[in-house]
């Protein structure tokens, strides 16, 4: 399974962007997937997490602000964002955990496939 995020770029403080995470050799359905987000020397942060039932979840700060989605004819995970705030600049991952696996699904290591990362810069 590989993953290619994109969609990142340069936003004005209020504005929106809609990151999308290609899947290829195999189908995004059968996996639980998540955005998650990372700034320099910081850890991985949890921004929102798609499940095989389809269920969403997200971090309180993403909660209202962002949407996660599956696009089944295209085999891609997108992240909606809106009203974006200089704090949400980062490099934007997208992640893929197989089913039955035991962790907690906003911990970057329930995850078995990452993305590349796509940077989001918002400027104030």
């Amino acid at each position: 399974v590989q993953l290619q995020a994109s969609g990142g770029g340069l936003v004005q403080t209020g504005g929106s962007l809609k990151l999308a995470c290609a899947v290829t050799g195999d189908s995004s359905n059968n996996y639980l997937m998540g955005w998650f987000r990372q700034t320099p020397g910081k850890e991985r942060d949890f921004v929102a997490l798609i499940t095989t039932h389809g269920d969403d979840t997200y971090a309180p700060d993403s909660e209202g602000r962002f949407a996660i989605s599956r696009d089944n004819f295209a085999n891609t995970v997108n992240l909606q964002m809106t009203s974006l705030r200089a704090e949400d600049t980062a490099v934007y991952y997208c992640a893929a955990g197989r089913r039955f696996r035991v962790g907690s699904s906003t911990d970057p290591s329930r995850y078995d496939y990452w993305g590349q990362g796509t940077l989001v810069t918002v400027s104030s």
